[in-house]
């Protein structure tokens, strides 16, 4: 199923960018680490960022469903907290290969395999820190119309895509 919705192309001051800020393509990715559509979509993800290289801009916004995903919330919050270790990426890509193990301790596993503080990780974790930020990707995701994930937009047009 493809909804076509409105929203903003990635801001590179502010959203997590991998590519090169002046790409002439852009593409941003609203998801949920525990959403398994988000999972199964990866993979092609990685191969448009692999084909496209420094042509394409590639952004994440979270879209925690944390209603149905109960991880979902502490997932982006390490994400945010290993981006503050500057290792964003890292532990985005360490979050969708192991989204059946995203309890904190796993989140701990996974800041020392990247060589992050994981205590420091946990602490900011538990402590809500980033859910601000969270919460400002999944509002402009409402308001741009997103109501399910992944959602993607690219040069003005948006497609949810679910990966069968």
């Amino acid at each position: 199923m493809t909804a076509r919705i409105a929203l903003t192309l990635p801001y590179p001051e502010r959203d997590h960018i991998a590519g090169s800020a002046e790409g002439s393509i852009k593409l941003l990715e609203y998801g949920d680490y525990e959403c398994p559509f988000c999972g199964d979509v990866q993979p092609v993800v990685k191969e448009i960022q692999r084909r496209l290289g420094d042509e394409l801009l590639f952004a994440f916004r979270h879209f925690t469903l944390s209603n149905i995903h109960p991880h979902a919330e502490h997932a982006a919050e390490s994400a945010e907290a290993a981006g503050a270790q500057g290792n964003f990426w890292g532990m985005h890509d360490l979050l969708y290969e192991n989204q059946g193990a995203l309890e904190d301790e796993n989140l701990v596993e996974y800041a020392a395999e990247l060589g992050l503080d994981g205590t420091r990780l946990i602490r900011e974790v538990t402590s809500e820190v980033y859910a601000r930020r969270i919460r400002e990707d999944f509002k402009s995701g409402v308001r741009g119309g997103v109501n399910g994930t992944p959602t993607f937009s690219s040069t003005g047009s948006v497609t949810t895509a679910h990966v069968i």
